[in-house]
């Protein structure tokens, strides 16, 4: 069965009460100064179980408006192989993860490429407050990169979500294992827990996608 990932999301009704993201960078700063709870600045307790890694089964076609995306924004899809390729995670660390999740996905409003971009599919990032799946995570993304996580820890990643449709999330590979950051769901879970099948995700080794999952293979995920 080959998955057709050109219209990557399922998104969500626009809410009226979605505050449009006037200038992503710029919220920064408040998004991540505030102090976190004691009770989960001091104790792991509050940190997500022990969990594996997902497995990288070889290389994988390239979402098409990905690679577009990287033309625009070369940055953002640069591998920088002396940066590590996990981070520890610490409960400020957790708090930070969780802080921006919630914040993006509530200040983002939801919004289909066919509507913001009159594009079947364009990746990008939603600083103009508007985005389906793959601009909410990419905005995330450049947000903790801002706050100082490594880039490549953090890889942009395709599913199979529960309507049994392509989906984009964004992976944090973590001590604790990979984490999944998602404008479904505030909660960030690890990658066993969501329910979503696994497709593919940016290689952490150079610029390209790697397959993940026996049943993952690059002709599965492929663009059309």
């Amino acid at each position: 069965m080959r998955i057709a990932f050109s219209k990557l999301c399922d998104v969500r009704p626009t809410r009226s009460f979605t505050t449009r993201l006037l200038a992503g960078l710029a919220l920064a700063g408040a998004f991540l100064a505030a102090p976190a709870p004691k009770a989960e600045a001091q104790t792991t307790a509050a940190l997500p179980a022990m969990s594996l890694s997902a497995a990288t089964t070889g290389p994988a076609r390239p979402i098409a408006a990905w690679a577009e995306f990287c033309e625009r924004y070369p940055g953002e899809c640069a591998v920088d192989r002396t940066e590590p390729a996990s981070v520890t995670l610490t409960p400020a660390l957790w708090q930070t993860i969780n802080g921006v999740n919630r914040r993006i996905n509530r200040a983002v409003e939801a919004v289909t490429d066919q509507e913001h971009w009159r594009a079947a599919d364009r990746w990008d990032l939603a600083e103009d407050g508007q985005g389906d799946c793959e601009d909410f995570q990419l905005l995330k993304r450049r947000l903790l990169v801002e706050a100082g996580l490594p880039r490549r820890a953090m890889r942009m990643t395709v599913v199979i979500d529960e309507k049994g449709e392509g989906h984009a999330v964004l992976t944090i590979l973590t001590s604790r294992g990979d984490l999944i950051l998602d404008n479904k769901t505030n909660a960030v879970l690890p990658w066993t827990q969501t329910g979503y099948t696994f497709v593919k995700r940016e290689s952490q080794d150079a610029v390209g996608w790697v397959a993940l999952g026996r049943d993952a293979s690059p002709l599965t995920a492929a663009n059309r």
